[in-house]
């Protein structure tokens, strides 16, 4: 099993940026595919970026390409998510996932069985 544990969240204006980091323990965290997810007020649960075990593959939600960066140390066991341009929409609780694909990434939340207990990212505008 791996224990994820998000950092970096906050108040930010309109267009500011933050980096969120998820810090990882227990099982090799290379093994692992990492994939942040979204949260916002009364709404379901939503596909961010992933990126594969060794950074080589990366997708990204349409709504945040472009703003949005992923990426990852294995040395450091740790996850980032490079947030530039946030918009007001970008305001939720902010999850990181992992899961051990064999090949490949996945935008769904089912396929990610480990799960950290979120950080809050607010935009005010």
């Amino acid at each position: 099993q791996v224990q994820l544990v998000e950092s970096g969240g906050g108040l930010v204006q309109a267009g500011g940026s933050l980096r969120l980091s998820c810090a990882a323990s227990g099982r090799t965290f290379s093994s692992y595919a990492m994939g942040w997810f979204r949260q916002a007020p009364g709404k379901e649960r939503e596909f961010v970026a992933a990126i594969y075990r060794s950074g080589i593959s990366i997708f990204y939600a349409d709504s945040v390409k472009g703003r949005f960066t992923i990426s990852r140390d294995n040395a450091k066991n740790t996850v980032y998510l490079q947030m530039n341009s946030l918009k007001p929409e970008d305001t939720a609780v902010y999850y990181c996932a992992a899961a051990e694909f064999n090949s490949g990434l996945s935008r769904l939340e089912y396929e990610y069985p480990y799960w950290g207990q979120g950080t809050q990212v607010t935009v005010s505008s």
